[in-house]
Order: structure tokens, then C-alpha cells, then sequence
């Protein structure tokens, strides 16, 4: 997964390719979840907040890493709130933090 540029707001395709899914996954869970609410420009095109972002991050780890379904998704970011999306931003940092010492380590083995 490729790391977004620091900026204030993202297009939809770049979220997409972030997390690599389909822009039709994303608007389809504009409607599903509540949380997920990007701002439209003029023209209707979808501005995505880091905020944004971070709700489609647990969304995405929820669906397709711990197999909840979309009720159960759904279920589950209204009981835990702000808090489900914290743990999904810390394992995301966990997981980049991991593959980036994994990196170090086969740099070391090959010398």
C-alpha cells in the first residue's frame, strides 16, 4: 500500500488506489456508513479529509482483513466510535513500522 501525500483533502481515486479498491467501494460505503461523509466541490467531485480517510481505513480492515460484514461493520464502528478508528490507525502505523525493519533486517543479512 502506497502512502498518501500530506495534504488536506484527496481525491477519490487516489484514497482508492491507497487502499486498493474500486471507487465504486467507496461510494457505496458513503451510503452505507454514517461516519463517511466527504465534502463535494462545485461540480459534485468528493474531497476525502485525513479523517475520511482514517473511517475508510477501518472500514476497509474491518470488510476485508477481519470478515465482518457490512452490518457488522456498521455495528461495530457505532459501538466503539472514535476509538475503533484509533486502534485501525495504530495497526496501520504498527504494520508499516513492522515491513520497514523487516527491510533493515535482510539489508543487514545481505552484507
Amino acid at each position: 500500500m502506497n502512502q498518501l501525500p500530506d495534504k488536506l483533502y484527496y481525491t477519490i481515486g487516489e484514497v482508492a488506489k491507497h487502499l486498493g479498491l474500486n471507487t465504486s467501494n467507496l461510494r457505496y460505503w458513503e451510503r452505507e456508513f454514517k461516519q463517511l461523509h466527504p465534502k463535494k466541490n462545485a461540480s459534485g467531485k468528493r474531497k476525502y479529509s485525513k479523517d475520511d480517510v482514517a473511517v475508510i481505513v477501518t472500514i476497509n480492515h474491518l470488510v476485508k482483513e477481519r470478515g465482518f460484514t457490512i452490518e457488522g461493520a456498521k455495528k461495530h464502528l457505532k459501538d466503539e466510535g472514535k476509538s475503533a478508528v484509533t486502534k485501525v490507525e495504530a495497526l496501520e502505523k504498527l504494520g508499516y513500522v513492522k515491513s520497514e525493519l523487516q527491510k533493515i533486517l535482510r539489508t543487514m543479512q545481505a552484507d
